[in-house]
This record gives C-alpha cells, structure tokens and sequence, in this order.
C-alpha cells in the first residue's frame, strides 16, 4: 500500500491540496464576516496615520477631478467637453478610481500577504476579495459626496439614481472578477506590477472619464462603435444618465455589462481557483 493510499484510508489529505470548486467556494463563504471585517479596519488602519482620517476618501477623488478637469477642459475644446463637464468629470473620476484600486490592490492581495498565506490554510480567494470590499466602502463616501455635490450644479435628486444600486452591484462584480485575475497573474509574473499603473493610466484616459466620446469621435463612425463593448465606457455611462439626467446612452449597455460582470467574475473565480495550491509556494 502505498503512502496515497495509506493516507486516502484514515481519512488524511494533502496539507495546501485544493478543494473541489463548489467547496472551496462553500469554505470562503464560511469566512465572510472575517473578511468583511478584514476590510473594514484595514480600511481604517489605512486612514488613521493622515491627520484629516476618512475625509481623504473624497477629497483625493475630488482633487484628481479638480485637476484632470481643469487640465481637459482646455484640451479637449467644446466638441470633447459636452453638457454640464464638471458632473461628467466628477462622475467618471469617482467610478473610475473604484476600478482603478481594485485592480492594482487585488493584484498585490497574494504577493503582499506572503506571510500569511504561507503561515495558514484558508481559501486564498478570500485576499483578493477583501480587497475589492475595502476599495467598495472607500467608494461609499465619495457617493455620499456625489448626492450633495451634483444637486449644487444643476442635477436634482430623482427615482433614476436608484439606479446606481444595481450599477454598482454589477461594477463591484465586474471589479472583483478583474482583481482575482490580476492577482493570480502577479503571482507567476512579479513584474506585472510595475505594469498595472500604466495599463490603469491608458484605461483612465481612453474610457470616457475626460471627454466626451461622441463628440470627440464624432468623425470615426468605427472606433465609436467598438465604445458601445467598452465595459468601463458602458458603467460611465450608464451612471451619467442615472445622476445626470438628459444623458442619453443604448439601453442594451446594462445587457452588454451585465454579461461582461458575470462572465469577467466567473473567469476569474476559476482561474484564480485552479492556481490554489501554487499560493506561497512560487
């Protein structure tokens, strides 16, 4: 007999082996209030070294948009700026920053946390995760400050920003489907994240945060359509109509999204599940 099968008989498994896929799901599930809680004081121990605390949570997003805005608001002409530029600047930096986070802090969750996940056993899934949570309720403020700010230029509180809530459902799911790829591809390739600031920066300044993209493309017919699949352009957009008001997009941009954030979540929970046992061993 040998020691497999010596093992396999009095119920003994390989120590970091990988559980089948529903299981592994079953077991991170078992560990939400650690990571919920996980996120929420990493969130404030984050904070609690800057004098104005949790207030940096919307004046860092405020000033990114004080100074993109301003910058682009001089580049971009009239035909690129639109209707209302500063809620369409706001907007798309708050939404964007929320993406922007997730990627880089969930590519980091296994490669910064080497320590622990060499020291103990527990689903690796639950890192990356925890990160977009913490990255979701730093979001949250800056919502809070989206609902007093956009009533001053002009946009009135209406039932159609009760649509944000299942928009941010989606970008949450959309965002957590990228950190779980991301994070196990720093983990093979460490070089990657010196990669990310800049594959971020490209999306940032080609997703529709800046400028308006009907107007800037309004002459390549082409290029404007292959926006209508742009995810990140699709979420901007579609919480521009909600906030906005007047902001007209294509409907099927919530179908188009919907399948991107499920498919893009799927892909990446599997793909981070097959790698499970290489986790603080490569």
């Amino acid at each position: 007999m040998s020691l497999a099968d010596l093992a396999a008989e009095h119920g003994l498994h390989r120590v970091g082996a990988r559980p089948p896929f529903w299981q592994y799901l079953k077991q991170a599930w078992g560990r939400r209030e650690f990571v919920w809680a996980m996120s929420r004081y990493r969130m404030r121990a984050d904070l609690e070294g800057n004098r104005l605390g949790i207030i940096w949570l919307v004046l860092q997003p405020m000033i990114n948009a004080l100074i993109y805005g301003v910058i682009f608001y001089f580049l971009v002409g009239e035909r690129g700026r639109g209707a209302d530029y500063p809620a369409h600047v706001v907007i798309g930096v708050f939404l964007f920053q929320f993406f922007s986070k997730s990627l880089s802090q969930g590519a980091k969750s296994i490669t910064g946390n080497q320590a622990l996940v060499q020291s103990l056993a527990f689903p690796r899934v639950t890192l990356p995760v925890g990160e977009v949570i913490e990255q979701f309720l730093s979001l949250m403020p800056s919502m809070a400050l989206l609902a007093v700010v956009l009533p001053l230029m002009g946009h009135l509180p209406s039932v159609e920003w009760l649509l944000m809530v299942p928009l941010l459902v989606l970008f949450t799911l959309f965002n957590t489907g990228v950190a779980l790829i991301a994070a196990r591809l720093t983990v093979h390739v460490r070089d990657l994240t010196q990669l990310l600031p800049f594959i971020s920066r490209i999306l940032f300044y080609t997703s529709g945060v800046l400028f308006n993209v009907n107007g800037v493309l309004a002459g390549n017919p082409t290029l404007l359509r292959l926006y209508d699949f742009h995810p990140l352009y699709q979420v901007l957009e579609m919480a521009r109509a909600a906030l906005m008001g007047g902001h007209t997009y294509d409907p099927m941009y919530w179908v188009y999204f919907s399948a991107w954030a499920v498919v893009t979540f799927v892909v990446g929970l599997l793909f981070f599940w097959v790698a499970e046992e290489r986790y603080g061993r490569d």
